[in-house]
């Protein structure tokens, strides 16, 4: 049993084999995270990306599983293989997955090249689970779109930015003015923010205008003007435009030569961040003045190097 697990644990083996697979390899990551094997297959993943992630961020009822749903047609529509990663509240009883996305989504079951995981927060505040980063870059290598929905934690919900390629924000009518907005904090995060629920009417309306009236005040990514819009999943208004300014997002990265130095930078980002929540900044200064550097091609293989050198440390 074990040699068939490890014979599954390489991109060519997952591709071949389908979503059981796949949900096989997710649960070996989240028991054994720096085993040889995983951190093998992970690596690899980092280094064959196939498609772009997308994170979907915004307060609780917003509507941002529904508007999932409606991307996921959308997308499958087009041909293209698709994985979510839905981030759920936690169970205080169990830990588990509180809400159940796979079920909210309505996703169907029986497509092969939609792919949906349910995973829960637990203690993390910043809207993502503890596996969702090592998550998104092995389905990175196997499907064309990857969409992280957060849990919806409202102002600390910014890890999300630290994953995707493009983040959308979504808020929906009658939440608050531009001033509510700037107070949460989030507004330096996206690349594309969306006004839910825009059947809504005159609200819809007030809620744009305000959304623009915050974006402009916030200091953008350096060439790229945030794109502010209206939808709504129940309608579908809205939603082709919102597809154009992802697509268009990507399009400007790849052009611009920024994608891979975005995907470098959030690497480093989540090795650092990694090692704090492991280790703390005490384990993270034993690492000062040594050779060991985070290498850019294998930032699994940097993970466990770097743990075991902290480990070694307090020994």
């Amino acid at each position: 049993m074990q040699a068939s697990l490890n014979h599954e644990l390489d991109l060519s083996s997952l591709k071949e084999n389908g979503k059981g697979a796949l949900a096989r390899a997710l649960a070996r990551i989240e028991r054994q995270p720096d085993s040889a094997e995983v951190v093998a297959l992970l690596d690899a993943a980092w280094r064959a990306p196939r498609g772009l992630v997308w994170g979907i961020t915004g307060p609780p009822g917003v509507g941002k599983s529904t508007l999932v749903g409606a991307l996921i047609r959308r997308l499958r529509t087009r041909g293209l293989r698709v994985a979510v990663i839905a981030v759920d509240p936690s169970s205080k009883r169990s830990g588990g997955a509180l809400l159940g996305d796979r079920i909210r989504l309505l996703a169907d079951p029986q497509d092969p090249d939609l792919f949906v995981r349910s995973m829960a927060a637990r203690d993390r505040l910043g809207g993502l689970a503890a596996l969702t980063w090592s998550a998104a870059i092995l389905m990175r290598a196997l499907f064309d779109r990857v969409i992280v929905e957060t849990v919806g934690v409202g102002q600390s919900e910014t890890d999300v930015a630290g994953l995707a390629d493009s983040v959308v924000f979504c808020v929906q009518p009658g939440s608050g003015d531009s001033l509510q907005f700037m107070k949460a904090g989030i507004m330096e995060i996206p690349h594309v923010a969306a006004v839910t629920k825009a059947d809504s009417g005159t609200p819809a309306r007030r809620a744009l205008k305000d959304l623009r009236a915050a974006v402009s005040l916030v200091e953008a990514e350096e060439g790229w003007e945030v794109r502010c819009l209206s939808c709504s999943a129940t309608s579908g208004s809205g939603l082709e435009e919102l597809e154009a300014a992802l697509d268009a997002h990507a399009a400007w990265m790849k052009m611009e030569g920024l994608i891979e130095a975005r995907r470098c930078r959030q690497a480093a980002e989540w090795v650092t961040a990694s090692l704090l929540d492991d280790y703390g900044r005490l384990g993270l200064a034993r690492l000062e003045g040594r050779e060991e550097v985070h290498d850019k091609d294998h930032p699994f293989s940097s993970r466990r190097r770097l743990r075991q050198s902290i480990e070694t440390s307090f020994s």
